[in-house]
């Protein structure tokens, strides 16, 4: 099984940047791609980015594209969210999620593995 550990979280201001991490352990060779997901309160859980694990493609949600960047780190097992012109609308909190093989990267239920989550709070 692969396990997932977010960090990088906080509090800041609009217009400020934040840094999210995502380290996977375990049996990671299964990992097709990762996915970062996000939750706001009274919301359902939504796509914000994701990329394959061999190959580096990337892929975002209209809203986020040109202010995030998703990366990943092999040697590492780790995956990173770069926000940059953080709005309040993106506070919730951030998921990281593991698909193992279901090709598709846009909905939670293409997704085997969850971490815990970490709070982003963007204030106006």
């Amino acid at each position: 099984q692969v396990q997932l550990v977010e960090s990088g979280g906080g509090l800041v201001q609009a217009g400020g940047s934040l840094r999210l991490s995502c380290a996977a352990s375990g049996r990671t060779f299964k990992v097709y791609a990762l996915g970062w997901f996000r939750q706001a309160p009274g919301k359902e859980r939504e796509f914000v980015a994701a990329i394959r694990w061999n190959s580096g493609n990337t892929y975002y949600t209209n809203s986020v594209k040109g202010r995030f960047t998703i990366s990943r780190d092999n040697a590492k097992n780790t995956m990173y969210l770069q926000m940059n012109s953080l709005k309040p609308e993106d506070t919730a909190v951030y998921y990281c999620a593991a698909d193992q093989g279901s090709g598709s990267y846009y909905s939670p239920i293409d997704y085997d593995v969850w971490g815990q989550g970490t709070q982003v709070t963007v204030s106006s």
